[in-house]
């Protein structure tokens, strides 16, 4: 049995681009269609640590944080505003091998580390998973500006307020996770990204516009556990 997670998420960067729908539509499984703001779907790569990972209900004890990275995008289905995966890099043989079974996820281990200091976070990863494409990124980002709660800002909103994601399980099927926690503050952020073949390796190009950049210092979340979606009627 699949218990829920609690955890914390620390020290994220949002690195957001808007894409042409058509081009994210051909990247979905059928039943998921591209979530748009202004028109556009969204590509995201989003760096951050974990914090005091444990079955729900548990006391949260001294832990080693869990530095993670993922590529995602934002789709709908039965009107229900999710994210859906790409790729999840993340450090920990065990918490990927764990992921991949338990939650139908596509982990890959990686080599990361994470750093906080003069208000600065210092972010790199290099892929390892045996077999899968290698993808690096370096990057250095840190908050400006001042704070704000995302449901305030209809971007911000967008990118950050969803409590359900979706992966597709290596047999084909579409799964789904919901997730809880309070509404995210956000900064606005800069970032100094100087190596990034995360897109590639997920098989799009990295998009040309400039991202939009958001920094939070993080929230604490529960996620339930993995459940297969039901097939669309007819």
């Amino acid at each position: 049995m699949v218990l829920p997670l609690e955890m914390g998420w620390r020290h994220l960067l949002f690195e957001n681009w808007p894409v042409d729908p058509a081009l994210m539509d051909a990247h979905l499984p059928e039943p998921l269609s591209p979530d748009t703001f202004d028109g556009s779907a969204w590509l995201s790569v989003v760096p951050f640590t974990n914090v005091d990972v444990r079955p729900k209900g548990f006391p949260a004890w001294a832990s080693v944080p869990l530095p993670e990275l993922n590529v995602r995008t934002y789709v709908t289905r039965d009107g229900e505003p999710s994210v859906y995966f790409f790729s999840l890099d993340a450090q920990g043989v065990s918490s990927v091998v764990g992921a991949r079974i338990f939650h139908h996820l596509p982990y890959y281990y990686a080599r990361i580390s994470l750093e906080w200091a003069d208000g600065r976070v210092r972010f790199s990863s290099r892929r390892k998973h045996p077999g899968a494409r290698p993808a690096r990124y370096e990057a250095s980002y840190w908050p400006t500006g001042e704070p704000f709660s995302a449901p305030e800002d209809p971007l911000g909103e967008f990118l950050v307020e969803r409590y359900r994601f979706y992966t597709e399980a290596p047999d084909g099927s579409l799964r789904y996770t919901d997730v809880s926690h309070d509404p995210w503050t956000l900064y606005p952020a800069t970032a100094e990204v100087e190596t990034d073949t995360l897109c590639s390796a997920d098989g799009f190009d990295r998009p040309e516009a400039d991202p939009v950049y958001f920094y939070s210092p993080g929230l604490d979340v529960v996620t339930e556990p993995s459940r297969r979606a039901p097939e669309e009627r007819a």
